[in-house]
C-alpha cells in the first residue's frame, strides 16, 4: 500500500470511529481542531459510506463556516447543495446552489449549481395534480442552464427535462379541460384545450386537445369550429387514434374534416399547416 493510500485508510478508520462515538457536525467543538480536508472527508464518508446525506451536508457546511476563504470551502458549498438534494431537502439544496452561483458565477461548477437549483423544483413536479408554480420555476431554471451554459454537460439533460416539464404543464391543462367537458361546461373546457393547441403545440397532448375540441364544439352546435379542429388533427396526427375518433364524430354528423368558418382555429391552421404567420 502506498503512503498516500495508507494515510487515507487510517483517516477513514478514524472518521468511522468519530462517527460511531457520536461526533457530528452540530458539535462544532469537536471539529474546530480539524483541518478543512479532514472535515470535508468526514462529509464524504457520511455521504458515500453511511448513506447519510443530511449529516454529510452538515459537515460540508462546517468546512464553509470554519474555512470560509479556502478553496475547499467552494467545493464544500457545491457538495452541500448535492447532499441536501440527495436528502430531498429541496429548499436548502436550492439555497446552497444559489449561494454558489452568487459567489462563484464563473467557476466550472456554476453550471452544475444551476442544474441542481433547477432540479430542486423539477423533482417536485412528478404528480400532475400538484401546484404548477413549481413547474414554471423549474422551466425558468432549466432554461437558464440551457442558455447560460449551452456547452456544459448539464445542458443536454436540462433540455430533456425542460421538454418533460413543458409537457407536464400541458397535461395539467388537459386534466382540467376534461374535468369541465365531463360536466358539460363546454366553454370552460374549450378554453383549456385552446391553451394546449396554441401554447403547447410541441407536446404529446395536442392531438387529444384537438379531438376534445371537436367533441366540445359539436356539443355546442358549432360545426365549423369542429370541422376546422378536425382538419388540423387530420393534417398533423392522421395516424393517431384521436384522428380516427374525431373523424368518426364528424362523419356521424354528416360533416367533413375541413377548414370552415373564421374562428381562432382557422389562424392555427394557417400557421401550423400552411406556414403563414402573418
Amino acid at each position: 500500500m502506498s503512503r498516500a493510500n495508507f494515510r487515507y485508510a487510517v483517516f477513514i478508520a478514524g472518521a468511522a470511529a468519530l462517527t460511531l462515538a457520536g461526533c457530528s457536525a452540530e458539535d462544532a467543538q469537536d471539529l474546530e481542531g480539524l483541518a478543512a480536508q479532514d472535515i470535508f472527508s468526514l462529509g464524504e464518508y457520511e455521504l458515500e459510506q453511511r448513506r447519510d446525506p443530511e449529516e454529510a451536508a452538515q459537515y460540508f457546511a462546517e468546512v464553509e463556516r470554519l474555512y470560509p476563504y479556502s478553496e475547499l470551502a467552494k467545493r464544500a458549498l457545491i457538495m452541500q447543495a448535492f447532499s441536501y438534494h440527495q436528502d430531498k431537502d429541496y429548499d436548502n439544496s436550492r439555497a446552497a446552489a444559489q449561494r454558489y452561483i452568487d459567489f462563484y458565477p464563473a467557476d466550472e461548477d456554476a453550471a452544475y449549481a444551476q442544474y441542481l437549483l433547477a432540479l430542486s423544483y423539477y423533482d417536485q413536479i412528478d404528480e400532475v395534480g400538484r401546484d404548477q408554480g413549481l413547474t414554471f420555476q423549474a422551466l425558468q431554471a432549466l432554461r437558464t442552464v440551457i442558455e447560460r451554459y449551452p456547452d456544459s454537460e448539464w445542458a443536454r439533460s436540462a433540455i430533456l427535462k425542460f421538454d418533460l416539464a413543458f409537457d407536464h404543464l400541458a397535461a395539467k391543462e388537459m386534466e382540467i379541460g376534461r374535468y369541465y367537458l365531463k360536466r358539460k361546461h363546454y366553454t370552460s373546457g374549450i378554453n383549456r384545450f385552446r391553451i394546449v393547441v396554441e401554447e403547447f403545440q410541441t407536446t404529446t397532448h395536442t392531438a387529444e386537445a384537438l379531438y376534445r375540441l371537436i367533441e366540445a364544439y359539436l356539443a355546442l352546435g358549432l360545426e365549423a369550429e369542429a370541422q376546422t379542429a378536425g382538419a388540423i388533427l387530420g393534417y398533423n396526427f392522421q395516424s393517431s387514434e384521436w384522428y380516427e375518433d374525431g373523424f368518426a364524430l364528424l362523419t356521424g354528423r354528416g360533416l367533413r374534416a375541413e377548414v370552415a368558418g373564421d374562428s381562432w382555429l382557422r389562424a392555427v391552421y394557417r400557421q401550423t399547416v400552411r406556414g403563414e404567420w402573418l
